[in-house]
């Protein structure tokens, strides 16, 4: 019983960290334009994502931008981009393959033991989806970070990170969590012993005697 909670535990975690990827990779707050120097007094807010800009001014009007040109983008968002797109891919694969193997489901026949090694890959390929999604935005991070710090970078060009970059963020560690769930919740095979009983030593061998009348 505890294993199956397990299960469904780290299914429903690693369904959290998925949708919360799709909708940190969609919004368009990554990077947001930092208000320092001669930069604090401004009308306008700048949003950076990997598909869009967008610029949101103190009347409340927000002007938005998809990128026109996958080639003209700088390679690290790209890299960014991919990472992101094979995360999710590979996460909701995962979370199918979960969903097969788990104990509340009939998809993979009644043998327990084989249905606990199919949520287990599943558990591990929710791993691999979840790191993917880790890489893609410390990555980005960084990149954040040492423009920021870069003191050739004009201070009214400077960013720093956006809501959409923590929501990716927590997306990923919730799929990165559920997957080590699902992963460890397959038992152990029980080995036979190779010593017989000692009910069974006690026990002499079978008579031999017959009874005469």
């Amino acid at each position: 019983m505890a294993n199956s909670g397990i299960q469904l535990l780290g299914f429903f975690l690693s369904l959290i960290g998925i949708v919360g990827l799709i909708f940190g990779t969609i919004l368009p707050q990554w990077k947001m334009s930092a208000y320092i120097g001669d930069n604090i007094i401004t009308a306008v807010a700048m949003y950076q994502g990997l598909w869009m800009s967008c610029a949101f001014q103190s009347t409340g009007q927000l002007q938005c931008k998809i990128y026109d040109s996958i080639l003209q983008l700088d390679s690290s968002l790209q890299a960014t981009r991919a990472l992101m797109i094979v995360g999710i891919i590979v996460s909701l694969a995962g979370l199918g393959v979960a969903c097969m193997g788990m104990k509340c489901t009939t998809c993979a026949g009644s043998d327990k033991l084989r249905k606990s090694r199919i949520a287990m890959t599943g558990g591990i390929i929710l791993l691999v989806g979840g790191l993917c999604a880790i890489v893609a935005c410390s990555w980005f991070a960084h990149n954040v970070i040492r423009a920021f710090y870069n003191p050739y970078t004009p201070v009214n060009t400077k960013f720093e990170f956006g809501a959409a970059i923590f929501i990716a963020w927590g997306g990923a560690l919730l799929d990165v969590l559920g997957g080590a769930m699902l992963a460890a919740s397959c038992p152990r095979k029980k080995h036979a012993s190779k010593y017989p009983s000692i009910a069974g030593s006690r026990a002499g061998p079978p008579s031999s005697t017959k009874e005469y009348v």
